[in-house]
């Protein structure tokens, strides 16, 4: 694999990131990140097909975490067809365009651990959607904190001229914890039935932590509010 397609993808993460940080008198600079994130995910993408078309993902430790980035870098693309979410891109696509030259750089041999097996490439594929959702979920989260206290102490600044209303922020923070949280059970249902030996000594903390994240989610106080579509209103 040549370094041209990592060069091109991380080099358009990063343009498409100062693009995102466009200032409010420039707002036609945020049309491009979408068109300069979908370039570089393509770019991405290639060189992890063509390493996984044999054995399936190539999970060493830096091409995983560019898999991660890759699967952060589809969900926003997604959600930017729906949402004024370009400034979220000044976040999530500097990490893919480390984590993109860093697979380049370090995980050039084979993969260590290929998946052969369909049912453990979709209880992998399963999981890693659940983190990258739920990844996008805490970038959300960041900014719905910023936004709100910058709302409530009156120093919105020229950074949140793109950004959508803070109502929009907030439903789609609730929206992406409901889908992050089904993937996640997806995850563990496959895992359950896939998976041998659940509790064997390489897997049991990603079970354990996997569980207690579940459990978190599941366990945690329902927030009263109308704007998920995955809880309905609750009643005070």
């Amino acid at each position: 694999m040549t370094l041209v397609l990592p060069l091109i993808a991380a080099l358009s993460y990063l343009i498409a990131s100062f693009a995102a940080l466009t200032p409010a008198a420039r707002p036609e600079r945020l049309r491009w990140v979408a068109p300069l994130g979908v370039v570089a995910f393509a770019a991405h993408l290639v060189p992890l097909v063509l390493r996984g078309r044999h054995h399936g993902p190539d999970l060493q430790f830096f091409s995983a975490f560019s898999l991660v980035a890759a699967a952060c870098v589809l969900v926003l693309l997604i959600l930017m067809q729906w949402q004024r979410l370009q400034r979220l891109a000044a976040v999530v696509f500097p990490i893919a365009a480390m984590a993109v030259v860093a697979a380049f750089a370090f995980d050039r041999g084979p993969g260590a651990s290929p998946i052969g097996d369909w049912r453990i490439a979709t209880h992998a594929l399963l999981a890693l959607l659940a983190f990258a959702t739920l990844a996008i979920a805490a970038v959300v989260a960041i900014q719905l904190g910023v936004q709100d206290h910058a709302l409530r102490t009156h120093r919105l600044t020229r950074w949140f001229s793109g950004a959508p209303p803070l109502v929009q922020v907030e439903q789609l923070l609730f929206q992406l914890i409901g889908a992050g949280f089904l993937l996640l059970t997806l995850a563990l249902v496959t895992g359950g039935l896939f998976v041998q030996d659940l509790m064997a000594q390489h897997l049991a903390h990603k079970t354990v932590l996997s569980a207690l994240a579940w459990l978190v989610r599941w366990v945690r106080p329902k927030p009263c509010t109308a704007l998920s579509a995955f809880q309905p209103p609750c009643t005070r």
